[in-house]
């Protein structure tokens, strides 16, 4: 009989469903850790866990029985995805279940923030009348910017047009029809919300491109009085900026509920006038918590007694046979999503995907889905892998579309994809060299050969001598190695524009990057986060042999 340990805390109703299934054995064991742990998860042929228990390649040694665990809840960061796939563990997540709850918690901070409700109780408290210290401000008629159009975010959106707000909206992978669905003006970088916003909102994850990005230069540019609100997650806004925004009355107000460290008691901003800070409570309802415990008791139980995987994030619910004679092209294709992902800078509208040459003869349903995910993967707030990341493009009004040339051209296979928005393409072709070589081909209208890993440094420049011996000197003079070199032009004939790719060894620190673009005949630079050489998506692991077999 399988045996399902539940490491966290769940609803009732949870372990209700628990106690039903037929054929399932159970127990509940909190707080674990350590050699405890270990030797828990291997008496179980599944786990059901929130964000309280930390399992951890240790934690998983040895184990040739555990075959599944589920989170209950969206983020997995407490499990080593990595460490589960090489021993065949499925690793699922619940990633609807808070959205409702996140979404409400948002409108609340901004409802308490608007009404000053926490210092007016607290005046009460202290035993004062003081009608006039509260004025409020109503949402009606006033703008909300909304930088995250996920799940959550389109929530949030909804409830705000309930209020009569008007709504401005980022998120480069909504589509503008699903945009207008939900009476949302998207704009096409958050910039151009700072001037026209009375709200902000944020419901992105944490990447690169997210931190900090409100910071002292945003909030200078936006309207004076202006409340922020975060449920996401912390690090999102600047904390020492908000405090110097709160303290010059620029800011109107700021509501938190996440920190950039957490569990966090301690911070200037606390006491602050024009502050509400709740600890972490966007999905701390009773509602939110009963449905991520049943769904994820609902996942394992249908996993252990049919085999059926739903919400896997990391293992694709695909024949590993057909995984392993695509390997090479999938990771060329989720490679080509992640760049674009990062080299376009406006909203998408559609995807087109053109395949060419040998790659026609293979899945290339499977091969599309690849891209989706790497295209996705910066950008929503939930995991992203091969199974889920097709529909979440599609749920979001963007087109996909395929075209398929047996004509080889220039090499045996390629992919070639163009992501359009704003009324202009972003184009590049990748193709496989040996069997597991990305390489990118072309990059906009320029044709090259770089290689598809590390940290890429492009800078478009005018095709004159001394440029890549400028770029050299720049990235020396800051001990930063060029381990690769590209270089293309748009066309055949010297003297127009080019393009050059550099792979570095670790990221250029932001005084270098400034001193390239200040070179007069350099137009363009950016820094494109790719995985290391070798490295491919969780979900494209294959289980070691040796581990525990389903």
């Amino acid at each position: 009989m399988p045996h399902v340990i539940v490491l966290d805390s769940i609803s009732p109703q949870g372990l209700e469903l628990l106690e039903a299934a037929a054929g399932i054995d159970f127990s509940v064991e909190t707080g674990l850790s350590g050699e405890a742990l270990r030797a828990a998860l291997a008496r179980a042929d599944g786990a059901i866990c929130r964000s309280g228990v930390k399992i951890t390649a240790e934690s998983l040694a040895g184990n040739r029985r555990l075959r599944a665990i589920v989170r209950a809840g969206v983020g997995t960061d407490n499990i080593d995805k990595e460490a589960a796939t090489r021993q065949g563990i499925v690793v699922m997540n619940t990633p609807a279940g808070n959205t409702l709850s996140t979404a409400e918690h948002t409108f609340a901070l901004m409802l308490g923030l608007s009404r000053s409700l926490a210092p007016a109780y607290q005046s009460l408290l202290e035993g004062r009348w003081d009608r006039k210290s509260y004025m409020g401000a109503q949402l009606a008629d006033k703008t909300l910017g909304v930088i995250g159009l996920g799940r959550i975010g389109q929530e949030v959106a909804k409830r705000a047009v309930a209020f009569d707000m008007r709504v401005l909206g980022y998120d480069p992978f909504l589509g503008p029809a699903r945009a207008a669905e939900l009476n949302i003006e998207l704009v096409e970088q958050p910039s151009q919300l700072w001037p026209r916003i009375d709200y902000l909102t944020v419901h992105t994850p944490l990447t690169p491109e997210t931190r900090n990005l409100v910071d002292r230069e945003a909030i200078q540019q936006m309207k004076p009085g202006v409340r922020l609100i975060n449920c996401a997650r912390g690090g999102i806004y600047n904390e020492q900026a908000l405090i110097e925004g709160l303290q010059s009355g620029r800011l109107g107000g700021v509501a938190l509920d996440v920190f950039e460290d957490e569990p966090c008691t301690r911070s200037p901003l606390f006491g602050m006038p024009g502050v509400l800070c709740t600890p972490h409570l966007g999905a701390s309802t009773e509602e939110a918590q009963t449905q991520v415990a049943i769904e994820a008791v609902e996942l394992l139980v249908n996993f252990l007694t049919t085999g059926e995987v739903r919400h896997a994030v990391n293992m694709a619910a695909v024949d590993p046979k057909v995984l392993a004679s695509l390997r090479g092209d999938l990771n060329v294709a989720y490679r080509l999503g992640l760049l674009l992902g990062q080299w376009h800078e406006v909203g998408t509208e559609s995807c087109q995907l053109r395949y060419r040459g040998d790659v026609t003869q293979k899945d290339t349903r499977l091969l599309t889905s690849a891209f989706c995910a790497g295209l996705l993967e910066r950008a929503l707030d939930e995991e992203v892998n091969i199974v889920n990341a097709e529909i979440l493009l599609r749920e979001r009004g963007i087109r996909l579309r395929e075209e398929s040339s047996s004509d080889k051209g220039p090499f045996s296979s390629s992919i070639t994809v163009t992501v359009t928005g704003g009324g202009q393409d972003f184009v590049a072709s990748g193709t496989l060299f040996g069997s597991n070589m990305p390489r990118l081909i072309r990059l906009g209208p320029y044709r090259l050969e770089a290689y598809l890993d590390g940290n890429l440094f492009v800078f478009l420049h005018d095709d004159v001598p001394g440029i890549i011996g400028a770029v050299g000197t720049i990235f020396g003079s800051h001990q930063v190695n060029i381990g690769q070199m590209s270089v293309g032009r748009a066309g055949d004939t010297p003297g127009g524009p080019a393009i050059g790719v550099l792979n570095l060894d670790s990221l250029p620190p932001d005084e270098a990057v400034a001193e390239v673009l200040r070179h007069p005949h350099i137009d363009k630079v950016k820094l494109i986060q790719l995985p290391p050489a070798g490295q491919q998506p969780p979900w494209l692991h294959q289980p070691d042999e040796s581990a525990a077999t389903c």
